[in-house]
């Protein structure tokens, strides 16, 4: 037995080609659950739905069902290091009933019988509720310190390090709860479309909902992709959420606990339901391993950059890349009607192109109509989760300007609800336009500008926008914040490896770079309006038909403070004054001077932010700094 755990401790240090670690499972022992498998179709489903594919793959796996609980339920340590260790993880217990890649009309039925406020509205999605717990709690997120990875890691306010021993205790907590629940359920997908890429994923989650959403939010296991999932050892995702963590655990610092181990290859969740903590936990780990991919010692544009950020493309195979954190429109202006949608969120460039890590959307309602979004309104139908909505106890309609709840509500759904959307979601194409979203709460920023290279290097960098009310547990008004490459709680390496990487791809494929406000204009939050939808969606509309990059040198004009161009005169009926923030303040009522004073007040909080990251930049990216 000890020879066998110094084995699996060695193995789980060893390396692939790259920086891509090895991820073990526990070897198979102990419990023996009961399972549930569905019906074969008579022919498999070429679908890139789950819809069929996932009948098709429960008949293939090789691996038992009763194994896949197995394979978890025992905590494989080396008793060198954990010698105090004895017996078995869960003791004695009967284990649960296993149910894989489940169809949709079952997890409904589940989650209905048995997860309270889980309703079937008038669309035919599923509203559910995530508990206490509304948005991500990026405090409690903890990464474990470990040889393969703490050389690499951004360690700090964002990557919170926590020892193997505390990971472990999490682990074994999450899986006694899990051991005592009467349904499991398990969903294998991968994390991105690309094959050469993609990353195996499973999650093991008490709910019904965290089943459905992750199957909207991952890619399907397609018919024959079954034996290379396999083949690779699938990052595992153990959700034992609707139970806390222990908070006197060392490195605890409340109920709630979202811990990574990369050597490991496992993230374990506590003491939060809110499913958004599973797909930014996906998210991380490709932020972690897409750089090093498909080898380290390539150039860094040879490499995969993931980018929190949308993306599109036109009919002559122009793509655009929408970075922006949650509330400035990443969704809503990638989903246009006249492109073709690649994805809503989470993105990787490499050197053939760009391809999307999600197999689906996960969207804020808040205010949601047909009129404004008509693809994401329609998006919502079987299959979709609506999460912390309110509705119509009778009529069953939803209403999507309740907020009692949460100012978070949420629509998870397929790509391919969406029309158009790209199947597979990826693009041997490299971007045309890079587009920088942000929701400034100053009014300050111009709706549109044109960067330079050094400025939307100086801006990625920044990621300056405002965490829009909701998205993070306690946040119920705009708050300005800097948020590094437009994900920094996303992001496992340095800021500045992200800012290199992206230099490099501009530099060897050449883009065009703007920066979009669709925060407040006119004033700050509370004076100000928020800038039109309809405006913005003109702008980007300017972007992709080369308006306003057919404009000439003579045709803009630069802000103080900020030194962005701007354009002169009217684009696509977006009024002059909008376009121009000083006229947007004069206009509504506000001096000049109450501009210029909040310009550079704004101005100082970026450049005090700027400090962190100016020793490792160019003096040219230093140089775009706004003046104060």
């Amino acid at each position: 037995m000890r020879a066998i755990a110094v084995f699996t401790r060695q193995a789980r240090k060893g390396l692939v080609t790259g920086s891509r670690k090895r991820l073990l499972a526990a070897p198979p022992r102990a419990l023996a659950p009961q399972s549930r498998a569905f019906a074969q179709p008579s022919e498999p489903l070429e679908t890139t739905s789950w819809e069929g594919a996932v009948d098709s793959v429960l008949e293939t796996l090789s691996t038992p069902h009763a194994k896949l609980w197995e394979n978890v339920s025992t905590l494989d340590v080396d008793p060198e290091e954990f010698p105090e260790i004895r017996g078995e993880a869960s003791g004695d217990i009967t284990g649960p009933e296993i149910f894989h890649n489940s169809p949709a009309a079952l997890l409904y039925e589940h989650a209905m019988k048995s997860e309270k406020g889980s309703h079937i509205v008038s669309s035919g999605a599923l509203a559910v509720l995530s508990g206490k717990k509304t948005g991500r709690s990026p405090k409690d997120k903890r990464i474990v310190e470990e040889d393969c990875s703490k050389d690499d890691i951004w360690w700090g306010k964002v990557n919170v390090p926590v020892d193997i021993a505390s990971f472990l205790t999490n682990r074994e907590r999450a899986v006694d709860y899990l051991n005592l629940q009467e349904k499991l359920y398990v969903v294998d997908a991968w994390a991105g479309w690309e094959p050469s890429f993609r990353l195996p994923v499973r999650v093991i989650t008490s709910r019904a909902y965290h089943a459905l959403f992750m199957q909207n939010m991952l890619v399907p296991i397609r018919p024959g992709e079954e034996a290379e999932f396999e083949k690779q050892t699938p990052f595992l995702i153990l959700n034992g959420g609707s139970f806390p963590c222990n908070r006197f655990t060392k490195g605890m610092s409340s109920a709630t606990s979202v811990s990574v181990s990369f050597e490991r290859g496992e993230m374990v969740i506590l003491g939060t339901q809110y499913a958004g903590e599973m797909k930014k936990g996906v998210f991380t780990v490709m932020m972690y391993h897409m750089p090093f991919m498909p080898n380290r010692d390539l150039p860094l544009a040879d490499r995969g950059l993931p980018m929190h950020a949308s993306a599109n493309i036109g009919k002559d195979n122009d793509v655009s890349i929408f970075f922006g954190l949650s509330g400035t429109g990443k969704t809503t202006l990638s989903t246009d009607p006249l492109r073709d949608l690649i994805g809503d969120d989470e993105h990787v460039w490499t050197k053939e192109g760009v391809f999307n890590i999600e197999g689906g959307c996960y969207a804020k309602t808040i205010g949601l109509t047909e009129e404004k979004e008509p693809e994401v309104y329609r998006a919502i139908r079987f299959g979709s989760i609506l999460e912390n909505v309110g509705f119509d106890e009778a009529s069953r309609e939803v209403d999507y300007d309740d907020v009692s709840r949460t100012e978070n509500t949420r629509v998870s759904y397929p790509l391919h609800y969406i029309p158009g959307a790209r199947i597979p979601a990826t693009v041997h194409h490299h971007p045309k336009n890079i587009i920088l979203l942000t929701c400034d709460a100053f009014g300050i920023l111009p709706p549109v500008s044109k960067l330079t290279a050094e400025q939307l290097m100086y801006h990625f960098i920044s990621g300056y926008t405002a965490k829009v009310a909701g998205t993070e547990m306690g946040i119920t008004e705009p708050v300005a914040t800097f948020s590094a490459c437009f994900g920094g709680p996303f992001l496992a390496l340095h800021p500045n490896f992200y800012a290199e990487m992206l230099a490099a791809k501009l530099e060897k494929f050449g883009a065009n770079a703007w920066l979009i406000n669709s925060g407040w204009v006119g004033g700050p939050y509370g004076i100000g309006d928020r800038c039109k939808l309809k405006y913005t969606r003109a702008l980007i509309d300017a972007i992709h038909d080369g308006t306003l990059d057919k404009l000439g040198e003579t045709d803009w004009e630069t802000t103080e403070v900020f030194s962005l161009k701007i354009p002169k005169s009217s684009i696509k009926g977006v009024p002059l004054e909008i376009l121009r923030p000083e006229t947007a303040w004069t206009s509504s009522g506000q001096s000049k001077e109450a501009y210029l004073k909040k310009a550079s007040e704004l101005a100082g909080l970026f450049n005090e932010n700027f400090k962190e990251y100016a020793d490792k930049c160019t003096a040219g990216v230093l140089a775009a700094a706004p003046k104060v």
